[in-house]
């Protein structure tokens, strides 16, 4: 029965000695046992490192987010945004953060520098630098650029690497050219006649040339493929051995997010309205949208959303490492997997 009231018991316990023994006797009903299938696993937390501020660029997860495919795959996800100040990798070295989005070159480049990231599944199949130059300008290809001015923001990321893969598959070094470091100002710099190129995203700095009217034209960095890794997935190798699950459930629907923008790019701007600040401005939405049309191409690739070209990783080893950018040797093999993916059989 259930257990009385003390008023009750105290006056039970004036009336009759018998009384009281028969209810001090009297069983109490057990709680009832939890079944373990019927109770709702707790969600697993998982911090996610956002290399910049509130920007259109990371809509994928935005989108993930607002429509629950974090919460379905059983996470729950927190989106930490890094700001300006913040190192690439300094949250995820403290554990303070489980998976972060940069580079595949940037991950590389710290892997040799003793942080033991792998990346996990590849975002953008096509990398997203390239060559900026006024539209009449004389530089055509990249060999044109020998004794030309170019402005990069740093000898740092993407656009840094960009320019040493484009330099050599010209034949050209550092030597050859006058480098600027021009902070993330390309767009100034070149209509200001300061540099003769820069190096930028196409689906940024161009999209900013173009919004603002300023005709220019973009030189792969490449003729034939890229031998470096854009965007990605990353998280230490502990990481990875000991969440898996939720590693492989992150990216899975990761990838739902990124399938989304590519579908409807419009609706992800929407959605981000929510994340990335002004985007209640009709301007401001209009050059989100044309940020995304520019990255749909990005996404796509020959192979299965994500995947690695264990090819291209290996070439970039080989560039970074003639180019003195790696601090130790790096196993190319090592630094990179697909056995988080959707499709992976192991």
């Amino acid at each position: 029965m259930s257990r009385r009231p003390l008023a009750l018991l105290a006056a039970t316990a004036t009336a009759t000695a018998l009384t009281l023994a028969a209810c001090a006797a009297e069983p109490e009903t057990a709680p009832a046992a939890t079944d373990p299938a019927t109770t709702a696993a707790e969600p697993a937390p998982l911090t996610l490192g956002l290399t910049y501020v509130p920007d259109i660029q990371f809509a994928p997860f935005y989108v993930a987010a607002e429509k629950g495919y974090y919460e379905e795959a059983g996470l729950d996800v927190t989106l930490r945004h890094h700001g300006q100040s913040e190192g690439l990798f300094t949250a995820i070295s403290a554990e303070e953060e489980d998976v972060v989005v940069a580079g595949g070159d940037e991950m590389l480049q710290a892997r040799s520098q003793g942080v033991p990231l792998v990346s996990v599944a590849t975002l953008y199949q096509q990398y997203p630098v390239a060559l900026i130059v006024p539209e009449d300008s004389d530089i055509r290809s990249a060999a044109d650029l020998a004794g030309r001015t170019v402005g990069i923001p740093g000898p740092f990321g993407e656009t840094y690497f960009g320019l040493v893969a484009l330099l050599q598959d010209a034949g050209l070094t550092e030597d050859d050219v006058t480098v600027e470091h021009i902070g993330f100002t390309q767009q100034a710099a070149l209509t200001g006649g300061h540099v003769d190129a820069v190096m930028g995203f196409v689906n940024n700095d161009a999209v900013r040339f173009a919004e603002a009217g300023t005709p220019v034209r973009t030189i792969e960095i490449a003729e034939g493929e890229v031998p470096l890794v854009g965007i990605s997935l990353g998280t230490l190798e502990a990481t990875a051995e000991e969440r898996g699950e939720d590693v492989a459930a992150f990216v899975e629907a990761s990838l739902r997010g990124v399938a989304d923008v590519a579908a409807d790019p419009e609706a992800a701007v929407e959605i981000s309205a929510a994340q990335v600040p002004d985007l209640d401005r009709p301007e401001q939405r209009q050059a989100a949208l044309a940020t995304l049309e520019a990255t749909v191409p990005l996404y796509e690739g020959a192979g299965e959303p994500g995947a690695h070209e264990a090819g291209v990783w290996e070439e970039m080893v080989t560039l970074l490492t003639d180019a003195g950018l790696l601090e130790a040797d790096v196993d190319p093999a090592q630094a990179w997997t697909d056995r988080f993916l959707p499709a992976a059989s192991n």
